[in-house]
């Protein structure tokens, strides 16, 4: 894998442990749940299960991607490539939700697209 996807592959990985973090441990601080739209307490209060669960798909594809970085080969390149596809097509289902999610979308859907791309081009 060139080392600038490997990059790029790592850094959104990185976004996605801070995205963990914000979602399954700090989720009830106003700071964190304001950031996601969420209207008031109670609402982050009813919501918290989702968000709870949702950090930990965003871990999980994190971990995916260093796993496969960290292992390397054909067997770590394709971990690598499912997790910056999967992060890019989860990108691309926030990003149809609706204009107030284009922000978010592009902010979790770069780094692995360049990853991919660079995959493909080098």
């Amino acid at each position: 894998m060139p080392i600038a996807a490997g990059i790029f592959a790592a850094i959104a990985a990185a976004l996605h442990v801070l995205i963990f973090v914000m979602e399954s441990v700090l989720w009830t601080k106003p700071e964190v749940w304001k950031r996601f739209s969420v209207a008031s307490q109670a609402d982050a209060e009813v919501l918290r299960p989702m968000a709870f669960n949702q950090g930990f798909y965003n871990l999980f594809l994190a971990i995916g991607i260093v796993v496969g970085l960290i292992i390397g080969g054909d067997a770590g390149h394709a971990i690598v490539i499912f997790g910056c596809a999967s992060i890019v097509g989860a990108a691309v289902v926030l990003a149809v939700g609706g204009a107030k999610y284009f922000r978010a979308a592009i902010m979790q859907g770069s780094t692995p697209l360049i990853a991919l791309v660079l995959i493909a081009v080098l």
